[in-house]
């Protein structure tokens, strides 16, 4: 037993490295994986005390268990039976696709990343490039939603910075759940994402497997209190006005709901832009007739090194105003139960939404150039002035500066991105000029009565 043992190097080595990894695996990692879950659960216990509405346990389950949940749902169980027996397979083949999928979809939420860095990145790059302001905000009623019921923000989608935006303004009240596009699941991008609480959605599938276990999904979260966002329209305005919804999630929701059990509140949000940035790229796809509008990678680094030179030499000042508006909340428990609730509960929240959009500047001179047909400075004026006058008399938020500011600061924009040019008291449409200022007329265009 004392006698040496001669023992070839590398075999010494990979002795050592096995025990290295098992002492790391059974006392090591546990203590560390236990002192990160107690400092979690100390910044947990400090946000509830500050949050309106704190955060849900659903939420705070560790990503393995919710998977595990999940795939062992009764429904789900009879989804994977019924496409085993519908394709063919065996069972645990149609097993391990509806794993993948609930993988695929399950987040895992990370308080720490939401609350420290991703909370402070919202904020600063939203105040980097825009000016944020408040529309319409009813605070009584926002304040005196049901502490117990679930809410979910259902929002207008104009551009990928909505995330951010409502991330921003809403993180003081909770941490949201987003469902995000298949856009986003690209490395590193998804884990970031998937830690902030979002879950990824296939636009295209058309598998019921994959059906059953996303809206199993959403339906246990609901039930579970989570606070969630979601863009009824399915995708990015590509006209710039608000469409119509895609009922699919609204299903989802609409269909577990019981009446008398824990209640659903939606908050209709609308945003609004003097610039959304991807605006060109989203025109260029409407007129395509598709909706790949994914901006080449050397574009969008050319695009931000520009933007910080412009910045760093004093050049450019930003994007104008970011306007976030919150409407009426919508209970559903006030819906009587029928045969179309999700698509009557869908048209409410888009008029509610549609309602509150806000007017800003760009819209507002867009709108004066390309529907009301005016081409001089003073004309432009004239016709501001007068949407003004009529959006007053509905009680709109509407910008604080007078019309010869607004005017004079959108048309100096627009000449800078090349839509206009203006020859003394002219203006004139150039190049795609025409179709951008459509885009923001749009924007507000159900505000006012036809012409």
């Amino acid at each position: 037993m004392t006698q040496p043992v001669m023992l070839p190097l590398w075999a010494f080595i990979l002795i050592v490295l096995f025990a290295a990894v098992t002492f790391a695996s059974h006392f090591l990692f546990p203590s560390v994986r236990w002192f990160f879950r107690r400092r979690a659960e100390r910044l947990i216990a400090q946000l509830n005390t500050k949050l309106e509405r704190p955060i849900e346990p659903f939420k705070l389950a560790r990503r393995y268990d919710m998977i595990q949940r999940l795939l062992y749902d009764p429904s789900i169980t009879q989804a994977i039976v019924d496409h085993a027996r519908e394709h063919d397979v065996p069972e645990n083949v149609a097993f391990e696709k509806a794993q993948s999928y609930a993988r695929e979809i399950v987040p895992s939420f990370s308080a720490t990343a939401y609350f420290t860095f991703g909370m402070r990145i919202a904020k600063w790059l939203s105040r980097m490039l825009y000016r944020v302001r408040l529309g319409y905000f009813d605070r009584d009623a926002l304040q005196s939603l049901d502490k117990d019921a679930t809410v979910i923000f259902v929002m207008n989608h104009r551009s990928n910075m909505d995330y951010v935006l409502v991330t921003y303004l809403i993180s003081r009240a909770s941490a949201l759940s987003y469902a995000v596009g298949e856009w986003a699941r690209v490395w590193p991008l998804s884990g970031i994402i998937r830690a902030m609480g979002a879950y990824f959605i296939r636009r295209r599938s058309r598998t019921g497997l994959y059906r059953k276990v996303l809206a199993r999904y959403v339906q246990l979260a609901t039930n579970g209190g989570v606070t969630q966002a979601m863009f009824p329209e399915g995708g990015l305005s590509l006209n710039g006005a608000v469409g119509n919804p895609k009922l699919g999630l609204l299903n989802y929701i609409i269909d577990s709901y019981e009446a008398g059990g824990r209640d659903v509140i939606f908050v209709p949000v609308a945003l609004n832009y003097d610039q959304v940035l991807e605006d060109r790229f989203l025109i260029k796809a409407g007129k395509g007739g598709n909706r790949r509008f994914r901006p080449p990678a050397w574009t969008v680094f050319s695009s931000v090194g520009i933007y910080f030179w412009r910045r760093l030499t004093g050049q450019f000042k930003g994007f104008g105003t970011a306007s976030v508006a919150f409407g009426k909340p919508l209970y559903l428990s006030t819906f009587p139960a029928n045969s179309d609730l999700t698509g009557e509960v869908g048209q409410e929240l888009m008029a509610r939404i549609r309602a509150v959009v806000p007017v800003l500047a760009a819209p507002l001179v867009a709108r004066a150039i390309a529907v009301d047909g005016a081409r001089t400075r003073s004309a432009i004026e004239e016709s501001v002035g007068a949407m003004l006058l009529e959006l007053k008399e509905k009680r709109m938020p509407l910008p604080k500066r007078d019309v010869i500011a607004i005017v004079e600061e959108t048309l100096n924009r627009f000449k800078l991105r090349n839509l206009v040019v203006s020859d003394g008291g002219d203006v004139r449409i150039v190049g795609d000029g025409g179709d951008v200022l459509d885009y923001y007329a749009n924007s507000i265009g159900h505000h006012f009565r036809a012409k």
